[in-house]
């Protein structure tokens, strides 16, 4: 991940594997821990830590957050303590520190995609998805793939709490799918095409299966947290976290600056995606080296004025989706802000004015409806 990734050899492609190191202790006597295993029982004293009340939780450390994330990963924690850590942790509210922990760990099991010699757009977005305005992600990532600029994206399948329609649903709904594809060919798709999303159920079975636990609690624990911080994507990348409340993106700016992160773009977006709102003012910050800069993008300055199209269903948006990629329809004023504004972030050009007009160009010249034809 930005400086961090390049002091290492480039790896290959691909999915990773391997969890703690050395191995795990034995059972112990009855007794000493009920006969729990050493993870779990290990994972028992690191739950004690984050859930010992208001007055008593110290947290935990950046290793010991890491090593809790891999127990759960690795299948070592009990459902029943699975439920509880991700309850305590959400109540109490995770450390920044602790977001780094977990988001190493992240890094280290998860999928890996790369872009060599190429600088790459990473979006994180809620894995629980949209339900109530129509999604622009999808759009947006093929417009911008078109104009020569990869992007990453990932995601899960319906997840709680929400279970909104998810980024793979929608792609499959242009004729792009996702689903069921090895890694290999989602970094082929990436290098060819400039586009990637790896697919929870698929890349990343060891969080899948902490979802039965997520929707058993019924509220969003830090892991939907920690989704909007991690990227598949290792090299040089612009890094674009969706973000709600002002407290969650501080906490994002401080564990990403300590995870080695260099460059990153937090927007205040729709329903918590990375979608800019044409109502309103999009509230963005650039974090670079450290150092955070408040970015506010005012669409009527730039005669975007487009209400925000609400969600009904796949065939709905399939249509819209159609028309925005070729400049008309409901959905385009929103479509041309968006692609503008990230080709701005990204560097392809000095104002937003330019970017503006290089965006109505793209979808004049049907750019993005060219490229999801290659990925059909």
């Amino acid at each position: 991940m930005g400086a961090a990734a390049t002091a290492t050899p480039e790896p290959q492609p691909g999915a990773r594997s391997g969890l703690l190191p050395g191995p795990l202790p034995g059972p112990l006597p009855a007794g000493r821990g009920g006969g729990l295993s050493g993870g779990a029982l290990r994972f028992r004293e690191l739950l004690g830590k984050v859930g010992s009340g208001e007055h008593t939780s110290t947290g935990l450390s950046r290793q010991e957050a890491r090593e809790a994330m891999d127990l759960m990963l690795a299948g070592q924690a009990s459902e029943a303590q699975l439920g509880a850590f991700l309850i305590a942790h959400r109540i109490r509210r995770p450390l920044p520190i602790e977001l780094t922990g977990m988001l190493e760990s992240y890094r280290h099991h998860g999928p890996l995609l790369v872009t060599p010699g190429r600088r790459a757009l990473c979006f994180g977005v809620p894995y629980d998805g949209r339900s109530r305005t129509a999604p622009l992600l999808p759009l947006v990532a093929l417009v911008l793939a078109a104009a020569g600029l990869p992007v990453v994206l990932h995601g899960g399948g319906p997840m709680p709490v929400k279970y909104g329609v998810t980024l793979a649903e929608l792609f499959a709904a242009l004729g792009v799918d996702w689903f069921g594809l090895p890694m290999a060919q989602v970094q082929d798709r990436l290098a060819r095409h400039g586009l990637a999303l790896t697919h929870q159920p698929d890349h990343f079975a060891a969080a899948e299966r902490l979802l039965p636990v997520r929707d058993a609690i019924g509220k969003r624990p830090p892991v939907a947290s920690l989704e909007l911080l991690w990227t598949p994507h290792q090299g040089d990348h612009l890094l674009i976290s969706g973000f709600v409340h002002p407290p969650t993106e501080a906490r994002a700016w401080e564990a990403l600056t300590a995870a080695g992160e260099t460059d990153v773009l937090t927007i205040k977006g729709l329903e918590g995606s990375t979608d800019l709102p044409t109502t309103r003012a999009g509230i963005t910050a650039r974090l670079r080296q450290g150092v955070s800069e408040r970015i506010l993008l005012h669409p009527r300055e730039h005669g975007i004025d487009a209400e925000e199209v609400r969600w009904s269903d796949l065939d709905s948006w399939r249509l819209q989706a159609g028309e925005a990629l070729i400049g008309t329809g409901p959905l385009a004023d929103a479509l041309r802000w968006n692609v503008a504004a990230y080709l701005w972030f990204a560097g392809a050009h000095d104002t937003l004015v330019a970017a503006l007009d290089q965006s109505e160009a793209l979808l004049k010249a049907r750019s993005g409806l060219a490229l999801l034809a290659s990925l059909q």
